[in-house]
């Protein structure tokens, strides 16, 4: 998610994988709006299309005509692993690290002790720490999809 949203802010793109990730991380771990994200999209996209943007913000939040069924909820860091497992976009767009073998990457949080035994990399100083844990926000939306 920090890497593709690097990559829209330095580029004003980001590939359609990436749309989605980030969009389901907004509207279904952190539990916002999804107009808050298509907004952000509107601005920032060189290839904005207001129809498709849309569409999109609305299939991710499991709302609108045709939407992801509510309990489909991409995880990020799985996302990463199965399709950029050698984590070369996040080595690109993420300079920090460039230098450190894949399977770090994907989660530093979880592997905090090592990035900074090995990469002298701190997980809170140098790289932020996760500001969701993923099963629990998933746990959380999932009960509020429930209610309705």
């Amino acid at each position: 998610v920090d890497a593709a949203m690097i990559k829209l802010n330095r580029t004003g793109y980001m590939h359609n994988r990436l749309r989605m990730i980030v969009s389901q991380f907004l509207t279904k771990n952190l539990f916002i709006d999804w107009t808050w994200g298509e907004d952000y999209f509107r601005k920032y996209l060189i290839d904005y299309d207001n129809a498709s943007n849309v569409h999109g913000w609305q299939w991710s939040a499991s709302t609108g005509t045709d939407a992801v069924p509510y309990f489909r909820m991409f995880n990020p860091i799985r996302q990463s692993e199965r399709f950029d497992a050698q984590g070369y976009f996040i080595k690109t767009e993420l300079e920090i690290f460039n230098d450190v073998v894949s399977k770090y990457i994907h989660d530093p949080t979880k592997y905090k002790d090592n990035l900074q035994e090995i990469y002298h990399i701190e997980i809170g100083k140098e790289y932020p720490e996760a500001i969701v844990n993923h099963k629990k926000s998933r746990d959380y939306v999932m009960d509020k999809f429930k209610q309705f």
